[in-house]
């Protein structure tokens, strides 16, 4: 099975982040793999280990200076890498095109795997965007994935978390394409001697007006960034502990909406 990985380099969430005029940060900042993608990449390899002869081939747009998150995925244990380069920043409907692309000249993918999000741009559309251009069934949030029964490799078995904690289960022909979450595993940190075994993985790097992508009429742009700015109100809980405990309950359910 040829598995596909689609990561993104994303900023530090621990950097101090500058926003630059009215619409870019500094990017002096260090970058890193995008959490939920590390969840994407270890459930990768965890079928490719499931089942023998796959492949695990991550793929990435982004500067040159990309090259770092994806050796992060191989030291987790991705087998080779697909960089697309380049400069400008681009919205998901180019990403989901480039990202196509360079899946389709580099083999036939029979699942997809992407992160749910991610943590810089929050959009949360390109796996659609990736599932619509193959015309691919998707799944995002998936916190369960099975291979169909008894390894049939022509369908799987997902369950998708909503809001609240509950979830839909699916079943999806292959190939499709999986937004992982951060419920679906514990990403596999790579140790020392994993990092060593990276830097001899292949990287192909593909320059994105090499890909012929058509232009779209349609587009998106980020027209101004503002720093989060983070107001607390704290408000003292009384009572006995019953009602404390009711208010507690009640807050969770309603404010939080976590229960």
């Amino acid at each position: 099975m040829q598995i596909y990985v689609c990561v993104k380099h994303v900023p530090d969430s621990a950097a101090n982040i500058a926003i630059l005029g009215k619409n870019r940060i500094d990017e002096s900042i260090s970058f890193l793999l995008n959490p939920y993608d590390e969840h994407a990449v270890t459930e990768a390899v965890r079928i490719r280990e499931d089942l023998p002869g796959s492949e695990v081939v991550v793929v990435c747009l982004g500067r040159e200076d990309a090259q770092k998150t994806l050796r992060s995925a191989m030291a987790m244990g991705a087998d080779r890498g697909v960089l697309i380069v380049s400069d400008k920043m681009h919205d998901s409907i180019e990403t989901a095109r480039a990202l196509k692309a360079a899946i389709e000249q580099d083999g036939t993918p029979e699942l997809i795997f992407t992160g749910k999000e991610s943590i810089d741009s929050e959009g949360m559309q390109t796996m659609f965007r990736i599932g619509a251009l193959f015309d691919f069934p998707v799944a995002t949030n998936v916190v369960r994935l099975e291979i169909g029964a008894d390894k049939a490799l022509d369908h799987v078995i997902v369950d998708s978390e909503l809001s609240g904690g509950t979830s839909n289960s699916y079943e999806m022909s292959l190939p499709c394409v999986i937004g992982t979450g951060r419920g679906l595993n514990t990403p596999r940190y790579p140790t020392f001697p994993d990092v060593v075994k990276s830097k001899k993985k292949p990287i192909r790097e593909i320059a994105f007006a090499q890909l012929n992508i058509e232009s779209s009429t349609r587009g998106m742009d980020i027209i101004e960034l503002e720093p989060l700015v983070q107001t607390r109100k704290p408000e003292e809980i009384t009572g006995n502990p019953n009602e404390i405990a009711l208010k507690i309950i009640k807050i969770l359910k309603v404010e939080a909406k976590v229960i």
